[in-house]
């Protein structure tokens, strides 16, 4: 169907959206088309009880609230597309309430495990410098694998120890790294990523023996197979680093407007999940400490 199609499209190369995020834009869409044609329906000619419908049947699915509502705001997102386009006169999803989400609590990786990990790549190897500055870059500075991938050298302020940052929707902002991966950054760039490009030359950080940028899902592969030379029986994801520099840094104190920023949130309440982590950890050093809790 070209107008979901040229959504995407959209979404990739206007909106800078993620390969993931357009993943679930396509897998939501997938379904909500599926739902059309089993009932006959026209994207264009959605009413109101065409929506409740809709509802009715993720309900039935046992849908989660917050799969509910994100595949909500896929399907909302895709008709004010058309709308903005002209394709459209109304997004009747806008008259459509979202349940309420869920407060899930992020996982993160406590710091004994977190420098088993570390401790796996072989920094003398071209691919172990590599595969160190990829962990050290996303707990130091709690970006996304997709922003990882795109870091340029440019974007690097070598003596402030930032870098740029390019989000999603195209919004910047800087971050920050420490010592352990400023010399890891020096380390890669004057051998490993040399050896990489043989040559060759590149704006990106990050590179392959092809000598391009290495992909989400390359990043991905990569952490897997470390995880698995740890002796760590934990089911690790690449995203954990960026649930973990969240919560240890309010851990050791760091205000919460701060920690929304360097995250790249746009609202408060996306970066308050992480404080009930903390909450857990001080309720459950409370229980094991206090004389009186017995």
């Amino acid at each position: 169907m070209k107008d979901v199609i040229d959504f995407i499209e959209y979404l990739k190369y206007q909106k800078n959206y993620s390969d993931y995020t357009i993943k679930n834009y396509k897998l939501d869409l997938d379904e909500y088309f599926n739902f059309l044609d089993d009932n006959k329906l026209n994207y264009k000619q959605i009413k109101y009880k065409d929506t409740t419908s809709y509802l009715k049947y993720l309900n039935e699915k046992k849908d989660s609230r917050n799969s509910i509502s994100r595949k909500l705001s896929s399907i909302r997102s895709f008709y004010k597309y058309l709308v903005i386009n002209n394709k459209i006169n109304t997004n009747v999803f806008l008259l459509v309430t979202s349940p309420k989400k869920e407060k899930l609590i992020p996982k993160y990786i406590n710091y004994t495990n977190l420098e088993e990990i570390l401790d796996i790549p072989d920094i003398k190897t071209k691919e172990g410098q590599r595969e160190r500055l990829i962990l050290e870059i996303l707990y130091a500075s709690g970006v996304r694998v997709s922003e990882l991938v795109n870091i340029k050298i440019k974007d690097i302020d070598f003596s402030n120890k930032t870098i740029l940052i390019f989000g999603k929707g195209s919004k910047e902002r800087v971050v920050c790294y420490g010592d352990y991966a400023k010399d890891m950054l020096k380390l890669y760039i004057e051998d490993g990523r040399k050896k990489f490009l043989n040559d060759v030359k590149s704006e990106y950080l990050i590179v392959g023996n092809n000598k391009e940028k290495l992909t989400t899902r390359r990043i991905e592969q990569i952490i897997n197979d470390i995880i698995k030379k740890t002796s760590l029986k934990l089911n690790i994801t690449p995203h954990m680093f960026r649930h973990t520099f969240a919560t240890h840094l309010l851990d050791q104190g760091c205000d919460l407007l701060a920690v929304k920023e360097l995250l790249g949130h746009e609202s408060i309440s996306s970066t308050e999940i992480y404080t009930h982590v903390s909450n857990e950890k001080l309720k459950e050093v409370y229980r094991k400490c206090h004389p009186r809790n017995r």
